[in-house]
């Protein structure tokens, strides 16, 4: 239970759950797509981006798109989703994962989570296919930055003959058993959104190894436009392509992404050290196999020590109890402080405009994911905090303990 006679005064400027990062490299490769009047879907700053993310992760082709969420509609059309298809899904993760499955005119089928990174459950999945044996595609994302247990996820795809696509929106920069994330599925998914680790202000890009799906990938990205002198089409297509001036602020990021890497780091493990001693633990990954990327550092309260908390779909009540806190306290107490935390995702089988799909778990009755979203929150994880700034973050919370 929160403390007010605790000294605390709010920050000045707010403290932000993950914000841009600007160097100075982003804006001399925008002015140079100003210079050359290459501001629209073609220029050096994308064909740059995209090989030195090729580079940079190790994957053949990339396709630079306005968003992650393109990116993985892209990858939904090129597994071959038609109408009526079933597709299995990670359960806790944000709808971006998912819609592009109704785009195609899907059905998503949800997995639960394992507690070792809170990721898609392999043991789940391959009893998913045992319910569901005609399933041919699966989307795996990694959490908030940490790999899932991709190898074990490509075990059982590969022996159920079906399709992984890799949502890699949060992980860029992380790596499973030595190899970077986004390189797992036949197609994969990146995002530069503003919160990402490395930003295009907005945009995404689509990775594969498959040279034929990266030219239809760009061909559909373009509106699908015939070589001919007049505009001709076959195929329907979208306004997906990213701009060069955006290629231009994402070309400056990613001279950046190993230290802003190292910063996240360092903030999770501040958080980790600063609350070693209360009922909480931070959202796990297994050092021995995996590197995170560190995007946000989130905390799961012991439930022992969580105070009574009840959500609807669209507001959060909690009964204060000494000794005792929960999200919502904690959520509530950081944003009087001007510090923005966020709730964990609301795993999908919960969402309204999912109830009707199926849910399947390890176990019948076990719902990991939820547990998490229960117990769970994200904390303040932006680079530009300071070691004072987050110290006082440790002790707000440490005081909701109180």
């Amino acid at each position: 239970m929160f403390n007010p006679s605790k000294n605390f005064k709010p920050f000045g400027n707010k403290i932000w759950l993950a914000s841009p990062t600007m160097h100075g490299d982003e804006q001399k490769f925008v002015q140079e797509a100003f210079d050359t009047n290459w501001v629209s879907t073609v220029g050096a700053n994308l064909n740059e981006l995209e090989k030195n993310i090729c580079k940079y992760v190790g994957c053949k082709y990339a396709v630079a798109l306005a968003s992650g969420t393109s990116a993985l509609h892209l990858a939904v059309k090129l597994a071959g989703v038609k109408a009526g298809d079933k597709v299995f899904c990670s359960d806790l993760t944000f709808s971006a994962t998912v819609n592009p499955v109704l785009y195609e005119k899907g059905t998503p089928i949800f997995i639960d989570s394992e507690r070792d990174t809170w990721n898609l459950n392999p043991a789940a999945l391959e009893r998913a296919f045992k319910i569901f044996p005609d399933v041919k595609v699966v989307i795996v994302a990694n959490l908030y930055g940490t790999p899932a247990k991709l190898d074990e996820i490509q075990k059982v795809c590969k022996e159920h003959s079906a399709i992984l696509i890799e949502d890699a929106a949060e992980s860029l920069g992380a790596n499973y058993k030595g190899q970077q994330t986004g390189t797992f599925g036949q197609f994969n998914a990146i995002s530069f959104n503003g919160n990402k680790i490395i930003t295009t202000s907005g945009g995404g890009m689509l990775l594969t190894d498959d040279e034929k799906a990266a030219k239809l990938a760009r061909k559909w990205s373009t509106q699908s436009r015939e070589p001919a002198a007049w505009y001709q089409h076959i195929d329907i297509g979208y306004n997906y392509r990213m701009s060069n001036i955006v290629a231009g602020i994402g070309r400056g990021q990613l001279l950046h992404i190993q230290e802003h890497i190292a910063a996240k780091k360092k903030i999770y493990e501040r958080y980790r050290d600063g609350l070693k001693d209360l009922p909480v633990t931070m959202n796990p990954y297994d050092e021995k196999i995996m590197s995170p990327n560190f995007w946000l550092s989130c905390l799961l309260i012991d439930e022992k020590f969580m105070c009574r908390q009840v959500r609807s779909d669209n507001q959060a009540l909690f009964i204060a109890e000494h000794g005792k806190t929960c999200p919502t306290e904690i959520l509530e107490t950081l944003a009087k402080f001007n510090a923005e935390g966020r709730p964990i995702w609301k795993p999908m089988h919960l969402q309204p405009i999912y109830y009707n799909n199926s849910f399947v778990a390890e176990n019948d009755g076990e719902d990991v994911g939820a547990d998490i979203f229960n117990r769970g929150l994200c904390l303040p994880s932006d680079i530009k905090m300071t070691e004072t700034q987050q110290d006082k973050i440790i002790e707000i919370i440490r005081a909701c303990f109180e």
